[in-house]
């Protein structure tokens, strides 16, 4: 039973990271857990490959499929080996009518769940050291340094 909880737990996380690559300025590395999450489910057999569909987003023109993933009772769709595209049943066009359950789940908390399963690293760099304060007083400027008090006086 608590197999069948924590797939379901990792599917809505994945659900939800998903959903956030989609709309992200730079979703990288959403997809990349995503695709290291769903390899792992596949390897362990807890998600099946079930088809492949057409994608909605054709690649230059051309048109491509992608790989249908049943996790739990949650799908989502990878981009296919060579193997999948000669072993899996083509479905055609996306189900449009099919959506996934809704889940309200915190972004941080669903990349948390996932990363804690695939114990995954992120490549974020590491905190930058704290950057020196500078008195906005002393603005450099383009006329040069300003020294005070004046060392050299001109009148006499």
């Amino acid at each position: 039973m608590e197999n069948k909880v924590e797939v379901q737990q990792i599917a809505q996380a994945l659900f939800v990271i998903n959903k956030h690559a989609k709309t992200a300025p730079q979703p990288k590395q959403l997809y990349q857990l995503k695709k290291q999450a769903i390899e792992q489910l596949l390897k362990e057999k807890k998600a099946v490959k079930k088809g492949l569909h057409f994608s909605d987003h054709p690649k230059l023109s051309n048109q491509h499929s992608t790989v249908l993933i049943e996790v739990g009772d949650y799908c989502f769709h990878i981009p296919p080996t060579k193997g999948d595209l000669k072993q899996l049943k083509h479905f055609g066009s996306l189900n449009q009518t099919y959506r996934n359950p809704p889940v309200k789940m915190s972004l941080s908390k669903a990349k948390r769940l996932v990363g804690q399963y695939i114990n995954w690293k992120s490549d974020k760099p590491k905190s930058l050291p704290a950057r020196k304060q500078h008195s906005s007083y002393f603005v450099p400027s383009s006329l040069g340094k300003m020294e005070w008090p004046p060392a050299h006086s001109k009148r006499k």
